[in-house]
Parts: structure tokens; sequence; C-alpha cells
């Protein structure tokens, strides 16, 4: 590599998901509240059983991608250890539950819900996903 070449190639940009109102037309369809929907990254670019921290909606969420190519998205932030590392966990499964493990404590999340399986008194934001076209687009919050 010279110094002239980028150390990373460049990534061709992801495909804008707005709507005919410029991006603000929401759920309800009344112009000025946020989109829905937000283009996080292409589905082959999240390594199967890893997490990846994106920005969504103003929040930090971890995005992992499952062994049987299911997508989830959760607040990236630990309860538990009071920090932002939800991405960096352990992906597996409990049964049939899909659950990412904290990093730090080890507690598990259970990747559809946000739940706790080890405190049911505890749990962490889950958003809504979908792949479009090969992206990843994370939606809003879902109701606890």
């Amino acid at each position: 590599m010279t110094a002239a070449e980028p150390a990373h190639p460049a990534r061709p940009a992801l495909p804008s998901y707005s709507s005919e109102h410029g991006g603000q037309l929401g759920r309800s369809g009344e112009p000025g509240e946020p989109r829905e929907w937000q283009p996080v990254c292409r589905l082959a670019e999240l390594e199967v059983e890893r997490g990846a921290t994106a920005l969504v909606h103003g929040q930090a969420v971890a995005v992992f991608r499952t062994h049987d190519d299911e997508v989830y998205a959760l607040g990236n932030h630990d309860p538990f250890a009071k920090a932002s590392v939800l991405a960096r966990g352990i992906v597996g499964t409990r049964g049939e539950v899909p659950f990412v493990a904290s990093p730090m404590h080890k507690h598990a999340f259970d990747l559809r819900s946000g739940r706790c399986l080890d405190d049911e008194h505890v749990s962490v934001p889950a958003y809504a996903v979908r792949v479009t076209d090969g992206v990843v687009l994370v939606g809003r919050r879902r109701s606890p």
C-alpha cells in the first residue's frame, strides 16, 4: 500500500430508505416524525454469532446475526455492568431462546425481547429489525 491508497477500500453507500417526505414520515404517517427504519449495515458485513454497534435514533444499539441468519437488535448498555458492552457479548441459545451474554458479568439477554434470562426484573431495549435488499434496517424500540 502506498501513501496515496486509503487504508480501507471505499464501501458503497447504503441505499436510502427515506419516504417521499425526505425521510420525515413516521409510522403514523405524520410529517415531522423521525423515519421508522434506519439502515445500519449490509447483512454480509455482520459476522455470524457476533455483535456490531450502530447509532440508531440517537441510541447505541447492538446488532446481532445468529447462526440461522436471524438478525436482532438490543440496546448496547449492560444494566449490570453499567457499560455499553453487549455488542461484544457471547451469542448462543438456551433451549429455543437466542441470547447474548454480557462480556462483563455474563448475564444473558433474550435477543428477541431484551429480557434478562438470569433476572426477570431486568431488561434492555429491543428494536424491530428487518433485512431489505441485503441491508439491515433497525426500527423503533419494541414495547416491553
